[in-house]
């Protein structure tokens, strides 16, 4: 993908007939829709649409913010190199995730020495 290559995106917490809470990343490029699904299950948590909305994670320290722009970035890069976007209609989130937060922590400025700890 280029950079000049714009998605459209939105975050949205759904209920399914007899199906899990999901979070879903809506994703929208010249008309095709595609749809990152994380459902909730053993190890797998999301937001539930209170605390921490749009949030997906695996346990302490294993987050992703659906609703930053980073992060759904990462999302579509990762899709992309695997060959999934542009044009799948539905995409099992979990299967992006441990990609996408290597990619991110990989990405983020370590602490610098002598910095106190964070809250």
């Amino acid at each position: 993908m280029d950079e000049r290559t714009t998605y459209l995106w939105s975050v949205r917490h759904q209920h399914g007939d007899a199906e899990a809470c999901r979070e879903v990343l809506h994703l929208t490029l010249d008309g095709v829709r595609t749809r990152v699904v994380f459902r909730e299950g053993r190890g797998q948590a999301i937001s539930g649409g209170y605390s921490y909305v749009g949030c997906v994670a695996t346990g302490p320290g294993k987050l992703l913010n659906l609703r930053e722009p980073g992060v759904v970035r990462g999302i579509v890069d990762e899709a992309t190199a695997r060959g999934l976007l542009p044009g799948t209609a539905e995409l099992d989130g979990w299967e992006l995730f441990d990609a996408v937060l290597s990619r991110a922590a990989a990405a983020t400025p370590a602490v610098p020495p002598g910095s106190p700890p964070g809250p």
